[in-house]
């Protein structure tokens, strides 16, 4: 059985597994779910006051800078929850990792899954403040499905490289928020692109996450097509297939001796 046909075969483990590890999230908390909207509200409402009312930040668009805000942060949130929780998707399931007839590649999808409800819980704070501000609800916003689908493709091929990664050296997980934390600040969420000059804008825009991130904004927010993007379109599909092919040919390579080292 293939790399990747094993695991649709496996699908309702998969969903099984993802729905287990939601549950576990919440045991013993009094808020349960509710801490899926308040986490988010609290960091939205923090950048916020930093940047909109402290440095007075205004994007050139004319959105209020909360919407704007909160559409970059949905995509990149849920991006950085996948890789980082791919990281230690192996080392944290050696029980699966030692079973044979486990497809030991389909954990990051169980990430994907998991992820989904929180993002979903997101889009639905942004959906309340386009409202609130009086902003128009448009088919565009069928958009987004295209781009959480760029945003998954990406993450499931770094999140196969750092799962197997992380087998051999722990600090692989650690390297990974570090990285991603850097990430944000290098991925134009807390900051309007169009500020740089010409020649550095252009190196930023190469960012695969700019394309997701602005790509979130043009459905929620600007009513733009993705076929207006058509060159920058192609540049993230060829980076994103590299990641993808690279993550599989790793894990593949390192597979056989994740039972010895879990």
């Amino acid at each position: 059985m293939s790399f990747l046909s094993a695991i649709f075969a496996r699908w309702s483990v998969l969903k099984s597994l993802a729905m287990r590890e939601i549950r576990q999230q919440y045991v013993g908390s009094a808020l349960g779910i509710l801490w899926q909207l308040i986490t988010p509200m609290v960091l939205i409402s923090v950048f916020w006051v930093v940047f909109s009312v402290g440095f007075r930040v205004k994007p050139e668009s004319g959105v209020p800078f909360v919407v704007w805000l909160t559409a970059g942060m949905a995509a990149w949130f849920v991006f950085t929850e996948i890789v980082s929780g791919a990281a230690n998707c192996v080392t944290g399931n050696p029980h699966l990792v030692k079973k044979v007839v486990f497809p030991v590649q389909a954990l990051p999808i169980v990430k994907i899954l998991v992820a989904i409800s929180n993002h979903l819980l997101f889009l639905l704070i942004l959906i309340v403040l386009l409202l609130f501000h009086g902003l128009p609800v448009t088919v565009y916003f069928l958009q987004g499905l295209y781009y959480f689908f760029c945003m998954t493709v990406l993450a499931l091929g770094i999140g196969w490289m750092v799962a197997a990664l992380n087998v051999f050296s722990r600090d692989t997980a650690r390297l990974v928020g570090v990285i991603l934390q850097v990430g944000m600040w290098a991925t134009p969420i807390l900051w309007d692109i169009k500020i740089l000059p010409e020649p550095y804008r252009s190196l930023f825009a190469l960012n695969p996450m700019h394309y997701v991130v602005q790509g979130y904004r043009d459905s929620f927010l600007y009513s733009v097509p993705v076929t207006d993007r058509l060159p920058e379109t192609g540049i993230f599909w060829v980076m994103t297939i590299v990641f993808l092919m690279l993550g599989i040919f790793i894990f593949r390579r390192l597979r056989p001796q994740f039972p010895d080292l879990v």
